[in-house]
């Protein structure tokens, strides 16, 4: 009966890569709260932070291509396990400076450990991405990504609770950062991390253990019987890189669905990350319905996951065609949201928005694992995650021009007509609607 129910937890190499995947999210969650709770005791400005995440996010966007081809050319678990120790040793620096030498570590020094932290994300994204169909046979890839991708939603609910916690009984600094802006601390690149930022320093150190801890567990998965892809012809980086983009664009539905997420991502995914804080500082209540707006949300895409991976069938026609009726459903829901008086109209719109969300997620997923051949899948995950983790942050910079000149409510109001316009025109200009899990239908 049991194996009937939940074949794909029968499987150990699942187990062990299942179990380290969940201690992993944790610990990014622990990095996620800390890591801009320190930059803002460290200076009190809003600029400073977004130069962190800037230094973080864009080279681990430019080099998520070259990280893809290297997990084609050396494996993903092996791209992995690099990536684990170079984050551990990052982190045991971080977490050291803050905790024992809070006086060495600098702005310019933050800036530099938060390179690498994006630098080793860049070839992490894709191994994390693209190692599962090695680990499960096809029949249980769906499954396999429901559960994944589940657990690692409840690491991203749980985690920055637990984060916050920890850092606010154990110490976060506030105090010493307080008298040093009161006492004037002379430039801005002057600064140092404030003393009694116990917590913070817990927090990184965690998520070093946590690192060495995965990549214990990672040693222990093995790759299934026939996963293993033929070496190849020696290629340079480069190459490697450029075919994996030919790869996309030859294949006709990999192509239009590549397409149709960077014009999403490029004109509503930006405007969103922008547009929900502001929503809670100038209509709501501040952080504390920002937290509640991305709870709902986070909860909802781990709702949409769990009936995903229990095999709950949510269907317009083919994958292509369920796609667009589902971004056209969002949208719609999406488009009060500038308007709302109450914390809980925003959360019950994002609770239904996100369980959409986290449905169709799996189905992408599992869609482009199945549509690239195995010794592409690397450079193909990190196209994908390229277009999310690269494009949408670039259209957010515009954002904030934007909202100088148009109201709240009216970029709520125009990136949900952008989004029902850029799925109208892709049902009827492009093959989309065509599109099934196996690649593009003969049948519309």
């Amino acid at each position: 009966m049991n194996k009937q129910r939940s074949p794909i937890l029968q499987d150990a190499n699942f187990r062990w890569l299942l179990g380290g995947g969940v201690i992993s999210g944790l610990g990014d969650q622990f990095t996620m709260i800390a890591l801009p709770w320190l930059v803002l005791t460290m200076t009190g400005d809003p600029l400073a932070l977004g130069a962190v995440i800037a230094i973080m996010s864009v080279p681990r966007a430019v080099f998520m291509l070259l990280g893809g081809a290297l997990v084609d050319r050396y494996s993903p678990k092996r791209v992995m396990m690099v990536t684990k120790y170079v984050n551990a040793a990052l982190l045991g620096v971080l977490a050291g400076l803050v905790l024992f030498a809070p006086a060495l570590l600098s702005l310019p020094l933050l800036y530099a450990l938060a390179l690498g932290l994006g630098l080793a994300q860049a070839f992490a994204i894709p191994s994390g991405t693209s190692i599962m169909p090695q680990v499960v046979p096809p029949e249980h890839l769906q499954a396999a990504n429901g559960a994944m991708m589940g657990m690692r939603q409840l690491t991203m609910l749980a985690g920055p609770v637990l984060a916050a916690l920890l850092i606010a009984i154990a110490g976060d600094g506030g105090a010493a950062a307080a008298a040093t802006t009161a006492a004037g601390a002379g430039g801005l690149h002057a600064l140092h991390a404030p003393a009694g930022a116990f917590g913070i320093g817990i927090a990184f150190a965690f998520d070093c253990f946590t690192f060495l801890f995965t990549a214990w567990t990672l040693a222990q998965v093995r790759m299934r019987a026939g996963a293993a892809r033929p070496a190849g012809p020696p290629q340079s980086i480069f190459s490697s890189v450029g075919e994996g983009l030919m790869t996309v664009w030859r294949d006709v539905a990999l192509r239009t669905c590549f397409m149709y997420w960077s014009v999403v991502a490029v004109f509503v995914g930006g405007a969103m990350q922008v547009a929900l804080p502001l929503l809670a500082s100038q209509n709501l209540h501040g952080a504390g319905s920002l937290g509640l707006l991305t709870g709902a949300h986070g909860t909802g895409m781990l709702l949409g996951m769990a009936l995903s991976s229990a095999g709950v069938k949510l269907r317009f026609g083919g994958f292509g065609a369920t796609l667009l009726a589902i971004d056209a459903i969002v949208a719609l829901l999406l488009a009060p949201l500038g308007a709302i008086t109450a914390t809980w109209q925003g959360a019950a719109l994002l609770l239904l928005a996100g369980s959409l969300a986290g449905f169709m997620q799996i189905a992408v997923f599992t869609f482009i694992q199945g549509s690239v051949p195995p010794r592409m899948l690397g450079r193909a995950m990190s196209i994908f995650m390229f277009i999310f983790m690269g494009l949408a942050p670039l259209s957010a910079a515009a954002i904030g021009a934007l909202l100088k000149v148009i109201t709240l409510a009216q970029l709520f109001a125009g990136g949900s007509a952008l989004l029902l316009a850029i799925s109208a025109l892709a049902w009827w200009l492009t093959p989309m609607r065509s599109i099934g899990t196996g690649g593009l239908r003969s049948e519309s």
